[in-house]
């Protein structure tokens, strides 16, 4: 256990010092996602006015429900897509070098990708989230079952999404295409986890790929915990759902990483794929 924390702390360390390389970073941190939503909100705001949409969607009839439905999907984005960048800059350390350095120490594999998707995510999206709540606080469009709700709205952020970025990390650090998975899971997961739209206003198909996704139904949970004032046990089946994906997806870290460390060792080459 304490060599797991010092791999967290030391992860935790190099990530800050590769984020906060000035000043401007942490208010970039707030500025674009803040612009993203802007961006969203202003984009959906036409189609919401066209004749019938209410009648089909009941939340576009309450522009500041509207607000706050399309802040939850930027706020989660905002985590998930962060461990993405966590992981395609993870990638560049095999180039660098220093992930074989890394692979030299005795220290665990697996902690050494959950602390750096964990620490990436900590340092990435945690001013973007305090705004977040607190606009919804002081606009009024927080609708809580109970105060404990926010514990688990974040829980099911945090859990799925250091899954994701384990997952991610160890996808891409064997990867020789990175670039690739990076453009996959920008702007198109968006579009299939409903970030910017319901999911009843997508395709059936489309809907069965963004399950294969944790952010579908973090988002899921993180709404309907945070704006419908639904407790544990109306989501208890979103919950039990993002519990076995999060297993699969660390099952699988674990795979790569047994995969890919066994072919560095029998080929010289940490590229597996």
């Amino acid at each position: 256990m304490r060599a797991a924390l010092r791999v967290f702390a030391a992860e935790g360390l190099k990530q800050h010092r590769r984020i906060f390389g000035s000043k401007l970073v942490v208010f970039s941190m707030l500025l674009w996602p803040v612009l993203t939503l802007a961006t969203t909100y202003y984009t959906v705001l036409p189609v919401t006015e066209a004749p019938g949409a209410a009648d089909r969607w009941p939340l576009v009839a309450q522009p500041g429900r509207l607000l706050a439905f399309l802040a939850a999907g930027a706020l989660a984005y905002t985590f998930f897509f962060s461990l993405v960048q966590s992981a395609w800059h993870f990638s560049w350390e095999r180039v660098s070098g220093t992930l074989e350095a890394m692979f030299l120490t005795p220290a665990s594999r697996m902690a050494l990708v959950l602390a750096n998707g964990s620490s990436a995510l900590v340092q990435n999206a945690w001013l973007f989230g305090c705004f977040g709540i607190a606009a919804a606080v002081a606009t009024g469009t927080l609708h809580l079952a109970h105060p404990g709700m926010l514990a688990v709205a974040a829980l099911a952020l945090l859990v799925p999404a250091v899954a994701w970025g384990a997952f991610l990390n160890s996808l891409l650090m064997f990867s020789r295409d990175s670039a690739f998975l990076y453009t996959l899971l920008d702007d198109p997961l968006w579009f299939i986890a409903g970030v910017r739209l319901p999911l009843f206003a997508l395709p059936v198909w489309i809907t069965a790929i963004g399950l294969a996704f944790p952010l579908t139904t973090s988002l899921v949970v993180l709404r309907g915990a945070l704006l419908d004032g639904k407790d544990v046990g109306d989501l208890a089946g979103q919950f039990a759902f993002l519990a076995g994906l999060s297993a699969v997806l660390l099952g699988l870290t674990a795979l790569l990483l047994r995969v890919g460390e066994r072919h560095a060792q029998r080929t010289g080459s940490l590229q597996l794929f």
